[in-house]
């Protein structure tokens, strides 16, 4: 059985059979008094074009398929009754004795208040479905496809300072230094200061004196301003490769095995 959490997943599954696929459902059909899904559509035929009705009393909704105890004939030769969104008593009791349940006749009048996008109406000799990712359309069917676009966002990306600190470094320069050394020098007495030499007592003690100077390393520091830093920015382009899944619609034809194919 069918529950109303399920409704929406069982339009537009695939109606599987004890021998497999039957087609898609596309209209499922509520019961008036209950509310709970009673019957649903299958389309079978080439390209879906015939929709017959089945009880969704014995049916099961595992994962994308619906799984009935029907056959493929049993449902393309079922009572052909207009899908117009609504059963009469006699066409719901003419549908209940077909497939062999037991309260044909007694069940309320069945609704389509859940109607799926599947369906589809035959006009003229063209066929106008309903196509489950778009409005109705025409004979045709519509492919789509999703096509990569891929753009560029400024976003940051992190940030940079500058810090100034102060580091200690030793600093060695060579710097020339003179000083005074003491030389003796002896003259020889010559006429010219022989007065001068012998000014004074013959004999005596005496002592005379003579400074000596040296230079010495003299160090001083200055801060002084060596260059001028800033931040700036510049752009640099790279390629980035971007890979992300997109799908594409594909068409496939299903036809009963007695179709012909061109």
């Amino acid at each position: 059985m069918i529950t109303d959490q399920q409704l929406q997943s069982v339009i537009g599954s695939t109606a599987v059979g004890p021998e497999g696929k039957l087609g898609t459902v596309g209209e499922v059909y509520l019961d008036d008094e209950t509310g709970r899904p009673e019957w649903a559509t299958i389309r079978t035929g080439m390209f879906g074009t015939k929709e017959a009705f089945i009880p969704l009393a014995q049916a099961d909704l595992t994962g994308e398929d619906l799984r009935v105890p029907y056959d493929k004939d049993t449902v393309k030769n079922a009572p052909h009754i207009g899908t117009d969104g609504h059963l009469s008593p006699a066409e719901e009791t003419e549908l209940y004795r077909y497939y062999g349940i037991g309260n044909e006749g007694s069940a309320p009048v069945a609704d389509t208040t859940a109607r799926g996008t599947a369906g589809q109406d035959t006009v003229g000799h063209g066929t106008v479905g309903h196509d489950t990712s778009g409005p109705t359309t025409d004979d045709a069917m519509t492919r789509s496809e999703e096509h990569l676009q891929v753009g560029t966002q400024r976003v940051e990306a992190g940030r940079a300072r500058l810090r100034k600190y102060v580091v200690t470094e030793n600093v060695t320069r060579t710097v020339p230094v003179s000083h005074e050394e003491v030389v003796l020098e002896r003259e020889p007495i010559t006429d010219a200061d022989v007065g001068t030499a012998l000014d004074g007592p013959a004999i005596s003690e005496e002592e005379h004196e003579v400074v000596l100077h040296a230079e010495r390393p003299v160090v001083a520091k200055e801060a002084v301003p060596v260059e001028r830093v800033r931040l700036d920015t510049e752009t640099v382009t790279e390629e980035q490769t971007v890979t992300e899944a997109v799908r594409k619609e594909q068409i496939e034809l299903d036809a009963d095995p007695d179709v012909r194919r061109s």
